[in-house]
């Protein structure tokens, strides 16, 4: 799930007097005064964890880096799971969203589990989807040695998204940035990136529509790397502890009570198990830990993210002139793939490339590259006023001979291997890219203009044919089984949609699994849908 275009446009085109009269009421709301800020730092690999004997024994080189990819939600959750149940120090978590369902409130608690052992654990949200949130917050971070701080907070309107942007409304260059970051590091050993979020949906824990997503688990010489970007966010003056945002009504041991009672067993049952091995023939990382060896594969990566200042809009500029940020996530994969020679291959769900990105395309395209793109669908998405940035840029892309896939909320239920992600629909929340089938970017990244300049976010650049490969085998059981494909009509610049059905052609000639009220919704929010927003 992204940021919130759908939200603001309900405000910002269709709900102006409402929020008018909101603004008026609430005023203009602003962030309590400043406070003496604690900073703290990551603590590193330490041969007297568990977790940090296995990561050490387990590198053939230190200056080499260990991952496997994790495409199965439940691998994705069971790892988060064993790795804060193994830890004997620290937890550093960092999540642009961590829902208040079952599989959030399971996860919550065990940090608070963690904590409880002794661990250090600073928790980093985003305070974007925080709405009506507080006290379940609140009650976990009366945890000692556990701290929760919030990214970019609202100063006011905390139980709903409207009230929020309503009383921020001279603010909102601010609160329009968000931390879309998503981290997990345990012992400064073993960490978890990608493109997941803490939601029921993104683990396949629902029975209905579930994410298709992608993260990576990591150990080795990336490791520190990765807990200096989670310090660069943690200690950031754009980042304030909970509680000097929401003032608490209960006593601590109330509130550690409270939590107890709102995670409890009854209301948050365990997840369901992972099953014996995944789609790339893997067993858990847990059987992994509990052998004393890590089965990974080993290579040079980098990792970089975005700087929090960009919740000002900081530009770094040399003379006057905007330069380009060489730390920026968006940089750096775009380098790799104007590296490349042959072909690339992009997974973004929310896919806008922008009048810029368009020109790369075509430059990319003028060497001889290909590029392949997949994305959602209009019926696949979760966000279908995004599809109105999107489809602008299509046919421009079919023109420069770009290869389109679209998820279809259909065929990912009908097949037999993308089943797995929903009884209802899959939808596509990964984020990749794979150039000349040997460097794998995998991380937070839509390939769109929030994630280029509005939000910040986290990626990693991994050298490694193997899981290059592993990954393009994935996307291409996605094109065949879950997906259209999208050309032009022969002859003509007509769009139409593509699959095969028991070896017949089967061509579509509007969105597919979509209802006419879809696409009149379509026209209808398209002028209303700024590309700033999206």
């Amino acid at each position: 799930m992204r940021v919130h275009p759908s939200c603001l446009l309900q405000w910002v085109r269709l709900g102006l007097a409402l929020a008018a009269v909101l603004f008026l009421a609430s005023g203009c709301a602003m962030l309590p005064a400043e406070f003496e800020r604690t900073p703290s730092r990551a603590v590193p690999l330490s041969p007297e964890t568990a977790l940090g004997r296995i990561a050490k024994s387990s590198q053939p080189d230190p200056d080499l880096s260990g991952f496997r990819l994790m495409p199965g939600g439940d691998f994705a959750l069971d790892t988060r799971l064993e790795l804060a149940r193994r830890a004997q120090r620290t937890l550093d978590v960092q999540y642009y969203q961590i829902h208040n369902d079952e599989t959030g409130r399971y996860l919550l608690r065990t940090l608070r589990d963690a904590a409880q052992r002794g661990v250090r654990v600073r928790l980093l949200m985003d305070d974007l989807y925080t709405s009506g949130e507080d006290e379940l917050l609140l009650s976990l971070a009366a945890t000692p040695n556990l701290e929760l701080r919030l990214f970019n907070p609202f100063p006011a309107g905390r139980g709903s998204m409207l009230r929020r942007f309503s009383a921020s409304l001279l603010d909102f260059g601010r609160v329009n940035r968000r931390m879309h970051n998503k981290l997990f590091i345990a012992d400064g050993a073993m960490a978890v990136a990608g493109g997941r979020n803490i939601g029921n949906e993104y683990f396949t824990q629902t029975a209905g529509a579930n994410f298709i997503d992608l993260d990576t688990f990591v150990a080795g010489a990336l490791i520190p790397r990765l807990a200096s970007l989670f310090d660069q966010y943690w200690n950031s003056e754009y980042v304030r502890p909970l509680e000097t945002v929401v003032a608490a009504s209960l006593a601590r041991e109330e509130r550690q009570r409270r939590f107890e009672a709102l995670s409890s067993p009854q209301s948050t049952p365990p997840p369901r198990p992972p099953a014996p091995n995944d789609v790339l023939g893997y067993s858990p990382i847990a059987e992994d830990i509990k052998a004393g060896k890590l089965d990974l594969i080993w290579t040079r990566a980098e990792a970089y993210a975005d700087s929090p200042e960009r919740v000002i809009g900081k530009q770094v500029t040399y003379g006057g002139i905007p330069l380009l940020d060489v730390d920026s996530v968006r940089y750096n994969v775009i380098e790799q793939i104007r590296r490349g020679r042959s072909d690339v291959t992009i997974v973004s769900p929310y896919l806008i490339p922008g009048k810029g990105g368009l020109e790369a395309m075509r430059e990319v395209r003028g060497r001889g590259m290909k590029i392949s793109v997949v994305t959602n669908s209009l019926a696949a998405t979760d966000e279908p006023v995004v599809h109105t940035g999107y489809r602008r840029y299509r046919e421009d892309m079919l023109r420069l001979g770009v290869e389109i896939y679209e998820l279809s909320s259909q065929r990912t239920r009908r097949s037999v291997r993308l089943g797995l992600f929903g009884t209802q629909i899959g939808r596509l929340h990964a984020k990749s890219a794979v150039i000349d089938g040997r460097t794998l970017f995998v991380g937070s990244m839509n390939f769109d203009p929030r994630s280029d300049v509005v939000n910040t976010e986290i990626g990693l650049i991994i050298f490694s044919r193997e899981m290059a490969q592993q990954v393009l085998k994935l996307i291409e059981v996605l094109k065949q089984q879950g997906a259209y494909q999208v050309r032009f009509a022969p002859g003509t610049e007509r769009i139409e949609w593509v699959s095969e059905e028991a070896g017949v052609e089967q061509v579509l000639t509007s969105e597919p699994d979509s209802t006419l009220w879809d696409r009149v919704m379509l026209e209808i929010l398209a002028p209303l849908a700024p590309e700033s927003l999206l």
